[in-house]
């Protein structure tokens, strides 16, 4: 398994009047931290995107346990639990500064062929970044 933490603090346009942060704001909070993730990797978006490979986002799930708030920092860990094949699977946590779990989820992503449009396998050398994660000790 490959883990990552992210930290950022949240903003004041990202909450209501209560200051509690509006709901539909945690899937950016999870796009920060498979960006992260995949750049502690030595991986980049930009350069898949050169490769020609995009990644769009087949499936987004979200448990909210507990509200973020305004001016809150916030702890993204993020877990890729499984070597990709055609999809990667991000699995994430959000953590307030007391260590309180906020909000579970998961989004999955699709490797695709930015020519074809078409699902393609994960770039190997995604995979080989990845492979000493999982072996076994």
């Amino acid at each position: 398994m490959f883990e990552n933490t992210t930290s950022l603090r949240t903003r004041y346009a990202e909450t209501d009047q209560m200051g509690v942060v509006y709901y539909g704001n945690y899937p950016q909070y999870f796009e920060v931290g498979r960006v992260e993730t995949l750049r502690q990797l030595g991986v980049t978006y930009r350069n898949m995107e050169e490769d020609g490979i995009m990644l769009p986002v087949l499936k987004l799930e979200i448990k909210y346990l507990k509200s973020a708030m305004y001016d809150d920092e916030l702890r993204i860990k993020t877990f890729l639990r499984e070597i990709p094949n055609t999809r990667i699977t991000f699995h994430h946590e959000i953590y307030n500064s007391a260590g309180e779990l906020l909000t579970v989820g998961l989004v999955q992503l699709v490797f695709v062929n930015a020519e074809t449009r078409r699902p393609m396998r994960c770039p190997q050398y995604v995979v080989d970044k990845l492979e000493p994660y999982f072996k076994e000790a």
